[in-house]
């Protein structure tokens, strides 16, 4: 058996949760899918799937020999596609990953139309509230919100998000002005698990002399904690409580007036958003014709964010386009 076509049908097992989706994608009957993986682990001397009836699961020697296969068929997709040169047109599976809210509200649509433009391809978008190993993971390309420190990856500007406070006008009226961040120790907090339950930290108070390179930390007992962030966004504009949360979270409450953004002088500084592929896979025309259509699409839609939520556009205006 060809080791190379084993190395595919194994990966297409992982990204299909099972043999029998591995024999679907590349038309092969379970006994084949299943002679794959017997071949692989006999030359490798170590099982590297757990097999159950209705699923599959690494072993902690599959787990390494998936990211070297991985590499090893992206290298191989790539000089292929080298040897091609302009005459390879894009086609294939095209993985993309985003944060969950960015992901639904503005990535998912551009995608859309990303494939009615290019039918051949298709996409397999994972929507995960953590940073993916694009690499081990087999990721063409995520959207990301950080400062980035690995110099494997390109990284492509998008635009930047802010750190917002917001609170419902109607909260606002009933209770006293927040006017500093240590107010809001007075206030009824809708605190998010990734934006901290019982503590904000704002960056320090200009002017403030000795203690001026420290940053503000504010404690809280939260009145509302929950782990969705529809559920605080709804809850925040229906009264409940101050809420933390991205700009582009709160974006269409606050062009409606449902939210008004509070402490705005006291934000941490926007966080910047990029494009990110592993070194090397602009190259593959897939890549290179979403880089090429999500651009300036995704560019236009953060700065869209970014108008809606800045001060002098907290009064009603039409919903952002999503592109």
């Amino acid at each position: 058996m060809d080791r190379i076509d084993a190395m595919k049908v194994f990966v297409a097992a992982l990204a299909e949760g099972s043999l029998a989706g591995a024999g679907r994608k590349l038309g092969k009957s379970p006994a084949a899918v299943s002679r794959a993986i017997a071949f692989l682990e006999a030359h490798v001397g170590a099982e590297l799937l757990h097999r159950t009836t209705r699923s599959i699961r690494l072993s902690d020697a599959g787990e390494r020999y998936a990211v070297a296969c991985r590499r090893i068929l992206t290298d191989l997709e790539e000089a292929d596609i080298a040897a091609a040169g302009e005459r390879s047109a894009p086609r294939g599976r095209l993985t993309v990953t985003a944060a969950v809210a960015v992901g639904e509200a503005l990535l998912r649509p551009i995608l859309d139309a990303f494939m009615n433009a290019h039918p051949t391809v298709s996409v397999r978008l994972h929507l995960l509230d953590r940073p993916a190993n694009l690499i081990d993971e087999g990721i063409d390309v995520a959207l990301r919100i950080a400062h980035l420190a690995d110099s494997t990856l390109v990284a492509l500007p998008v635009g930047e998000v802010r750190r917002v406070t917001t609170a419902s006008p109607r909260y606002l009226a009933k209770h006293p002005r927040i006017a500093v961040p240590a107010d809001l120790a007075e206030h009824q907090v809708v605190a998010m698990t990734h934006f901290g339950i019982d503590s904000w930290s704002f960056p320090p108070a200009a002017g403030a002399g000795s203690t001026g390179t420290m940053p503000r930390t504010v404690q809280f007992a939260p009145r509302f904690v929950v782990n969705s962030l529809r559920a605080a966004v709804a809850s925040a504009a229906e009264g409940r409580g101050v809420l933390r949360s991205f700009s582009y979270h709160v974006a269409d409450e606050v062009a409606d007036g449902r939210l008004r953004i509070i402490l705005a002088q006291d934000e941490p500084p926007p966080l910047p958003v990029h494009l990110v592929v592993p070194h090397g896979r602009l190259s593959v025309p897939k890549v290179r014709a979403f880089v090429d259509f999500a651009l300036p699409k995704l560019r236009a839609g953060f700065a869209d964010w970014c108008r809606v939520c800045t001060p002098k556009a907290e009064t009603p205006r039409a919903r952002r386009r999503t592109g």
